[in-house]
């Protein structure tokens, strides 16, 4: 599935920063994108941890969620209103307090619904602390 992707890196952060400005705010930054794969940065700061030192579920889930975006876009190009429907989240070990890397890949294309997944590792880190499987809404196309 790997080729170019149908939106770049930068017009991807120009949608988000457009139309999403509290993904953008977040801080979590896409560094590789191709067609159908991508890696996806969420720089760790206080603000994203919860007692116990550890990052919190929600700002996994959100990593997780905004990966799954720009896969879909990598495959369709800019569609604002691609929509998620589904987000399954598997916590599998507390993550370090540093920065996380989600690894994406989309599994399945479809005229209407997009199906992938997402794993989420503490940086410098083997093992996964997450693991996400999505499905989002695709609108219709303009044939």
């Amino acid at each position: 599935m790997k080729g170019a992707s149908a939106i770049t890196v930068e017009d991807f952060n120009a949608l988000i920063r457009e139309e999403l400005p509290f993904a953008w705010e977040q801080g979590f930054r896409v560094e590789r994108l191709v067609a159908g794969e991508a890696t996806v940065r969420l720089p760790v700061d206080q603000a994203h941890l919860r007692p116990g030192g550890t990052v919190s579920g929600p700002a996994m889930m959100g990593l997780a969620d905004y990966t799954m975006y720009a896969l879909v876009l990598s495959r369709i190009g800019r569609v604002k209103m691609a929509v998620t429907t589904n987000l399954n989240a598997n916590f599998l070990r507390l993550p370090a307090p540093r920065d996380l890397i989600a690894e994406g890949r989309l599994l399945k294309l479809g005229k209407r619904l997009a199906y992938g997944e997402v794993t989420i590792f503490s940086q410098g880190e083997d093992d996964p602390v997450c693991h996400v499987t999505s499905t989002y809404s695709l609108p219709p196309r303009g044939d």
